[in-house]
């Protein structure tokens, strides 16, 4: 059928009441959050744009899968079932199962990550650099500048192949420890990764005898603008797609909690037998024995279905024009977002949006507690709070960009409740002149935007 209209692909069989407040309560319920909204209760939120992971809500096949779950401490036959679903999207031989994606990182890379050790990606996102930096080693990013606005649709997410054969040649072959390509590129504005940009990656590391592994948990959504918009990919399934990107790496880790449309749960899947081996070590004494890592299993049962569901082309369809809706949205009013959109969130440049708000007062964290005073709206900042670093004078080092995400959870809200966003973007619209930036009053030493305390300054300059 030829319609303009994208609904969503399925019906509503089970509600979660929301709990309508007040500006004035929502005031006193970030001031007690010290302007961190990762520190909100649940139930003060409205709209839940915060992340996209473990937030999905589940298909009746997947709660009727639960119900089968075997909770055998080893050789539970749940486990069987999702060994093979991956073995035959991935077609790595060793499957490892944990109970989220950075719980597989923390496997892999602290396995292969030491003092001296190099890892280069398109972009390493929060969790991932955090992993890479607790070993000692150094997390480069090499990607494209993404979202940069063409009218033309381009793969934003790719990694820059001359920067990776650079960095390379710069820190030598023996001391890079992985080549990462994360799909869809989180940190650059969830913008997709190219089947041509991956195979020039293939040809970088097997010349240089560097591992390479994908971080796979949206190579679903991926796979959508690989058959969209790559030279003759339209005649291959998502799922095809999917499976050659695979085909070009020497393994993966997936959080599940993404394009597995679960709650909970991930894997790391390898080729090499003797890498397997000894993550499976790391596996045991962290995570739980091989056949669990972690998980239920009435997880593992959800998982399995869920990556097969997460292929479907009505579904992709939906989740890729609806986060596309948001963006060409908020561009129409003049909000400064990136675009083209891509395939989990839409970014905002706070930078543009507040452009009177210094990097050093965090004009992202501004936008992030503005957007839930005036809706009850959720999100998380991606520029300086998440990655800016330290000199050793203690003065910032900023974000590449200034960046907000509202990230869509799947399967979750309407489109009603997307041109509720709109609309409160509207009334920030309106307001931005007034507002003012922040500071950090307390931090942790890694991963300091999930727990850091802000302060608010009461005018431009900070006082």
């Amino acid at each position: 059928m030829k319609f303009k209209t994208v609904f969503e692909p399925f019906r509503i069989k089970v509600i979660e009441p929301l709990i309508m407040t007040s500006e004035p309560e929502r005031s006193e319920y970030l001031e007690a959050a010290h302007y961190n909204p990762f520190l909100l209760h649940s139930d003060q939120v409205l709209i839940d744009l915060l992340t996209d992971s473990g937030t999905s809500a589940m298909s009746t096949r997947q709660w009727s899968a639960m119900i089968v779950g075997d909770e055998s401490y080893a050789g539970a036959s749940s486990w069987f079932r999702l060994e093979n679903e991956i073995r035959d999207l991935t077609g790595y031989p060793h499957i490892l199962p944990a109970h989220q994606g950075r719980a597989a990182e923390r496997i892999l890379y602290g396995h292969l990550g030491s003092p001296g050790k190099v890892f280069i990606s398109n972009s390493h996102f929060d969790t991932t650099r955090a992993n890479i930096e607790y070993t000692g080693a150094i997390a480069i990013d090499a990607g494209v500048m993404a979202g940069t606005g063409a009218a033309e649709f381009t793969f934003d997410g790719n990694m820059d192949i001359k920067a990776l054969q650079d960095y390379i040649r710069q820190y030598g072959k023996r001391n890079v420890a992985a080549v990462i390509l994360t799909v869809t590129n989180n940190t650059g504005g969830g913008q997709p990764v190219s089947l041509a940009n991956a195979i020039a990656v293939r040809e970088v590391c097997t010349k240089t005898r560097v591992p390479f592994f994908l971080d796979a948990c949206r190579i679903a959504e991926n796979s959508y603008f690989i058959r969209q918009h790559e030279p003759g990919m339209n005649q291959f399934s998502y799922r095809e797609i999917a499976r050659k990107m695979f085909d070009l790496a020497d393994g993966c880790i997936m959080s599940a909690k993404k394009d597995g449309l679960v709650n909970m749960g991930g894997f790391l899947a390898v080729r090499d037998e003797s890498l397997a081996s000894a993550c499976m070590g790391i596996l045991i004494i962290t995570e739980g024995f091989t056949t669990y890592g972690g998980l239920s299993g009435r997880d593992m049962e959800a998982i399995a279905r869920g990556l097969q569901e997460v292929f479907d082309s009505s579904y992709l369809e939906y989740r890729i024009c609806s986060i596309a809706y948001l963006g060409n949205k908020l561009h129409a009013m003049g909000i400064p977002v990136l675009q083209p959109a891509g395939g989990h969130a839409v970014y905002i440049d706070a930078r543009k949006m507040y452009p009177s708000i210094p990097v050093d007062e965090y004009p992202g964290q501004a936008l992030v507690c503005e957007l839930y005073l005036a809706g009850g709206i959720r999100c998380v900042e991606v520029g300086s709070v998440m990655f800016g670093k330290y000199d050793r004078h203690g003065q910032l080092i900023p974000a590449p960009r200034e960046l907000v995400r509202l990230a869509i959870p799947r399967r979750v809200y309407t489109q009603s409740h997307i041109d509720y966003v709109v609309e409160v973007f509207g009334e920030l619209y309106k307001r931005k002149s007034e507002v003012t930036g922040y500071h950090i009053e307390r931090e942790p030493k890694f991963l300091r935007h999930f727990t850091a305390r802000f302060g608010k300054n009461n005018s431009r300059n900070g006082t």
